[in-house]
């Protein structure tokens, strides 16, 4: 079995409260919740990063929303 390290965190009880209702819900334990909160969280900081990074990057092309939005309407 794979031992996985432990990590205390105090949450409002609001907080606490809204995992365990979301654990009935997923029919999961408390900490897989928690766990795939935090994968979800990382996961999106990442997405972010990399978007942030394109958009600093002088050599990807910037497009004008109205220019996208008008070839994308016009297409038949």
């Amino acid at each position: 079995m794979n031992v996985m390290p432990q990590i205390t965190a105090r949450l409002p009880e609001e907080l606490v409260r809204e995992i365990d209702e979301a654990a009935v819900r997923l029919k999961r334990s408390r900490a897989q919740v928690v766990r795939q909160a935090i994968e979800y969280y990382l996961d999106d900081l990442e997405d972010l990063k990399l978007g942030l990074d394109r958009l600093q990057d002088p050599a990807e092309p910037v497009l004008d929303w109205a220019d996208v939005r008008r070839e994308l309407l016009d297409q038949d």
